[in-house]
């Protein structure tokens, strides 16, 4: 079990000071991220909270996996781990003459 968790299905009004206090109820919180556009800083809807042991992290998903938080059921689950991005950008080079 990952100490890193993802928090779905989040309002748009939500803050990583939301996350932090919603989470501090299960246990310490060692992190707390919104993820947010990168262009509009509009949050995505989603984010991730990283608790300080295993057995938190599992009671947080006991406790909060489909409580409520302003009105939406928020998803909580073990993040899985970051997939790695494809290569640079020159896409292709087939020889043609």
């Amino acid at each position: 079990m990952g100490k890193k968790l993802y928090v779905g299905n989040l309002p748009y009004s939500a803050t990583q000071q939301t996350l932090h206090e919603t989470f501090s109820q299960c246990g310490t919180v060692d992190s707390a991220t919104m993820i947010t556009d990168r262009d509009t800083g509009q949050s995505k809807g989603f984010g991730f909270v990283e608790m300080s042991s295993d057995s938190e992290a599992q009671k947080a998903i006991q406790e909060l996996n489909g409580a409520t938080l302003e009105n939406r059921q928020i998803k909580v689950n073990e993040a899985k781990p970051k997939a790695p991005r494809g290569g640079g950008g020159y896409g292709g080079g087939s020889n043609r003459w």
